[in-house]
């Protein structure tokens, strides 16, 4: 191939990317760094525009020294994040390796599993944690909830925070989902029929053949997943941002400073 006709060809690939490449600058990139911009100032808006002093790290400061909430809100969301991780890509990689057999409507049972993704947003999701939606109702009815509770607080949050939090963990394991299957499907069958031949049951083909060969997805989902987690609207960090944009006590950079 000429390189000419390399550069053409690469010319075109950059065109079919370009939307995205000018929406990313647009509302990903220059919010970034315009934010990241303010939060060393202090912003006021007057009648004469917007007036802006250098401050330095004065707001960061202020946000882990002196704020009493930000701390403990940002160690909340990190633990909720620690927690969640590993449930949701747990909860998807079965999920996966279920829909990857030969179910009878196995694109139905694909379709419930990612709608919540498309039509549950932000306000819907508030909507739902604001009336206890997002848990499994009374859980102290159940004996191994009880269980649990019983235990040191060291061992006992994380399957408290699963119960409170169950439903939610399955909201946000439908793009999850996905990933694993894409990586499942790319596993070529002879592989499998090699291991059954020599004698490995399904618990061995799992660990030896199917774990290792998508641990690449495994690496994507929990990045991407971490992502999302942190970027939910309604985590305490972004909520406290969201409040402290309408406090009149507090300059709008300082909320910039915390995202």
């Amino acid at each position: 191939m000429s390189k000419k006709r390399r550069m053409r060809k690469a010319l075109a690939g950059y065109l079919y990317i370009s939307p995205w490449i000018i929406g990313f600058l647009i509302f990903t990139a220059y919010p970034f760094f315009y934010s990241l911009y303010l939060s060393f100032f202090n912003v006021n808006f007057t009648v004469e525009g917007i007036k802006a002093t250098f401050v330095g790290l004065k707001h960061y400061i202020y946000a882990f020294k002196t704020d009493p909430s930000f701390p403990i809100n940002f160690w909340n969301t990190l633990l909720s994040i620690v927690l969640s991780t590993p449930l949701i890509l747990v909860f998807s990689l079965v999920v996966a390796i279920l829909l990857n057999n030969k179910l009878k409507a196995r694109a139905f049972f694909r379709l419930v599993y990612f709608l919540p993704v498309v039509i549950i947003s932000g306000p819907v999701i508030s909507e739902l944690v604001a009336n206890n939606a997002a848990q499994i109702v009374d859980p102290r009815k159940y004996f191994i909830y009880n269980f649990f509770t019983l235990l040191p607080n060291t061992i006992s949050y994380p399957f408290i925070y699963m119960f409170n939090n169950l439903v939610l963990i399955l909201w946000f394991s439908g793009v999850q989902i996905l990933f694993f299957l894409a990586g499942l499907q790319k596993i070529s069958g002879s592989i499998y029929e090699a291991a059954k031949i020599d004698g490995a049951n399904s618990w061995v083909i799992f660990w030896k053949i199917t774990l290792p060969l998508i641990k690449p997805f495994v690496l994507i989902n929990a990045i991407y997943t971490i992502v999302d987690l942190a970027s939910f609207a309604n985590n305490p960090v972004n909520t406290s941002i969201t409040q402290r944009m309408f406090d009149i006590d507090k300059p709008y950079s300082y909320s910039s400073a915390l995202s």
